[in-house]
């Protein structure tokens, strides 16, 4: 029911889901490929006078880009009403992924879902604002389902999915190769396959659209990093102790990249693979200078089936140090 409210409700603080409509239009009615040009190439654009970030070319993949083209012909109200409903159907395949993935772990069920569907910064954001990453974690999840059903293939598919709609979805894909490579019966060796069949058949249909000018959204997702939001916790630890922002940026990268080869290090000597994935990504919602509310999708379904109870708390006082900055009360 509150996932439905939030769908329904205006578009409420971040505008970015004009974006996403504006860069299909670009493609589409004005003939420009949205890697190459921002939406102030087009400023008579309906869609133009809600886009925030007017400078910008589009930092998403090419699946998702593409997916939203069909919408450029759409009046822009009802194509961001399309996408608001994309992002709350996602939202709930995520509720139910988590609930059956919950069950086969030992976790309740009811409890993982609402873990993930009800965290308030999951409605009033990745709900209430449509944005994206709902679509590609659903994608990074059903890769993890077929890691754990034995279906590689398709897992490295879902996977490559998952990276085609934002490449920050990608951080749990070298711990599921890893539990791929550990599969019996000596099926581990599908998993690449399916990644790159699926990442040829990517690149074949974003060749007519986009050239290979959609790898320029790689580097500006790399150049996040060197950008600072306020309530980062870096950002916020150099804020609080007066410490230089740059050195903080850096030393809590330098720290996330040693946990991350630890916990590689771990799942290949046979630790569970999930839950050292749900660290990676709650790790790197901590440790990134350019941290927004809706990221935390990225970790919550993972951390919501990783039966580890401080992870779990870690996650809820993020939540809660997002919440009172980012939604006005």
């Amino acid at each position: 029911m509150l996932v439905a409210i939030f769908a329904l409700a205006p578009v409420v603080l971040s505008h970015d889901v004009y974006s996403y409509v504006d860069y299909a239009r670009l493609g589409v009615v004005h003939g420009l490929n949205p890697y190459e040009q921002a939406p102030a190439a087009a400023p008579s654009d309906p869609a133009f006078a809600q886009v925030d970030w007017i400078g910008a070319t589009s930092a998403y993949g090419p699946l998702f880009t593409l997916a939203t083209y069909p919408l450029a012909w759409l009046p822009v109200g009802l194509a961001v009403a399309a996408l608001k409903a994309l992002a709350a159907f996602s939202v709930l395949g995520l509720a139910v992924i988590v609930a059956r993935l919950a069950a086969a772990r030992g976790v309740d069920p009811a409890r993982a879902a609402a873990f993930v569907a009800l965290n308030p910064l999951v409605l009033v954001h990745v709900v209430g604002g449509a944005h994206n990453d709902a679509l590609a974690i659903l994608l990074s999840m059903l890769g993890v389902v077929g890691v754990l059903a034995g279906a590689e293939a398709t897992a490295g598919a879902a996977f490559v999915g998952a990276f085609a709609v934002k490449a920050s979805a990608a951080f749990a894909t070298p711990f599921a190769l890893i539990a791929a490579h550990r599969s019996p019966g000596g099926r581990g060796w599908r998993f690449l396959p399916g990644a790159l069949g699926a990442l040829a058949l990517l690149a074949l249909a974003a060749w007519p659209a986009f050239g290979l000018h959609w790898l320029d959204a790689l580097g500006l997702a790399g150049e996040s990093q060197g950008r600072t939001s306020h309530m980062s916790v870096p950002v916020t630890f150099a804020r609080l102790t007066g410490a230089d922002p740059d050195l903080v940026r850096i030393a809590a990268l330098s720290i996330y990249g040693a946990l991350v080869a630890l916990l590689l290090a771990w799942t290949w000597r046979g630790g569970d693979w999930v839950r050292a994935a749900a660290w990676a990504g709650l790790g790197l919602l901590f440790a990134t200078a350019w941290l927004l509310p809706w990221y935390l999708v990225w970790a919550l379904p993972l951390v919501a089936i990783s039966r580890d109870r401080p992870l779990q708390l870690l996650a809820l006082a993020l939540t809660a140090f997002q919440l009172g900055a980012r939604i006005p009360l």
